[in-house]
């Protein structure tokens, strides 16, 4: 199978052009949940394809209003590759989204659509989710006010934190989409004084910066302060050792998730996540 097959061809990819500010990726990733978005600059000769704006970039760089200060450059794949291919470079890379370029930007092929084909049989999905799993499990406590939970997620740099309860028993999942969801960029103005950030600000994506006793805009990106239980999703799928990566591939698509923990009876025995199902192809 080819990316070609699997691709969302240019006609049906949401861009960005340059020049534009952070604001336009912040409402395109909060409509789609997507992890990133296409830019592109129009030219007299037609649009050139300038990278990716990520989810990542606008919590790290929540001063940066510029869309072209946030824009990364990132690996390409050419629409003839194999799906296996662009698997094996989104491994290599960390990217989830590949832009498929030739005269310009031909299209995305993602990480979903990896998934959709090994869940639809198109490439191999017969190696058991127990050899593809992981048994380091990134956890977060049920009543972690969300902003420390999202320093855990960094911190862990990983997307999710399994949710558990007062007896350590899972209740839910917490990821980063359900973070940027309800975030929004604050502004405003503050006497910075000679520190670095005052005590509300401990656990902000951005401190404060000291410029001596003068005034100076702030932006931050605030999310709300209730805690992780308010914002996860109580209802968790999970998968056993001797499923297939096919199997839990349809799990993902149905579900919309990108990890499922896998249990052993009533146990977290584990995580099973998107890009590790890419490791059987």
């Amino acid at each position: 199978m080819n990316v070609a097959d699997a691709m969302t061809p240019r006609s049906e990819v949401v861009t960005v052009e340059i020049p534009g500010t952070r604001d336009d990726v912040l409402e395109y990733l909060q409509d789609r949940g997507f992890s990133s978005v296409p830019v592109i600059k129009p030219t007299d000769d037609g649009e050139e394809f300038r990278g990716l704006v990520t989810r990542e970039a606008l919590i790290d760089r929540p001063d940066e209003d510029q869309l072209a200060m946030l824009v990364e450059e990132v690996p390409t794949i050419t629409a003839d590759a194999t799906l296996q291919a662009a698997a094996r470079l989104m491994l290599t890379e960390g990217e989830r989204r590949v832009p498929v370029v030739g005269d310009g930007l031909e299209g995305i092929v993602t990480m979903t659509d990896v998934i959709r084909a090994i869940a639809n049989g198109d490439v191999d999905g017969s190696a058991t989710v127990g050899d593809l799993a992981r048994a380091d499990v990134n956890s977060v406590y049920v009543e972690t006010p969300l902003t420390v939970a999202e320093r855990e997620l960094s911190y862990a740099d990983v997307p999710y934190g399994v949710v558990l309860d007062d007896h350590g028993d899972m209740t839910g999942m917490l990821t980063e989409v359900d973070i940027i969801e309800v975030a929004r960029v604050v502004e405003g103005e503050d006497d910075t004084g000679d520190s670095i950030a005052n005590q509300d600000d401990e656990w902000a994506w951005e401190g404060i910066k000291a410029v001596g006793g003068r005034y100076m805009p702030t932006r931050n990106v605030e999310i709300p302060a209730e805690p992780v239980r308010e914002f996860m999703t109580p209802d968790v799928v999970t998968v056993s050792k001797r499923r297939t990566a096919e199997e839990a591939a349809q799990l993902m698509i149905e579900h919309d998730i990108e990890q499922i923990p896998l249990v052993a009876g009533d146990e977290l025995a584990g995580i099973v996540r998107d890009v590790d199902l890419l490791e059987g192809l």
